[in-house]
């Protein structure tokens, strides 16, 4: 077990982390991202929803 987590603190020693900027851009590239889609489904959503109405209700 000890082996383990000596393995775990060793590849954490390792890593290389991101900077804070680096961080920051990726967080917002997400963001970004997430409203674009959201756009997108809700503007698909309504479409659909008016063809529905129009067509079979």
């Amino acid at each position: 077990m000890g082996k383990f987590f000596k393995s775990v603190g060793q590849t954490i020693k390792d890593t290389t982390w991101p900077t804070g900027k680096e961080t920051r851009h990726d967080t917002w590239t997400v963001i970004s991202y997430a409203i674009i889609f959201a756009a997108y489904f809700a503007v698909c959503d309504m479409v659909l929803t008016l063809l529905l109405n129009k067509f079979i209700f």
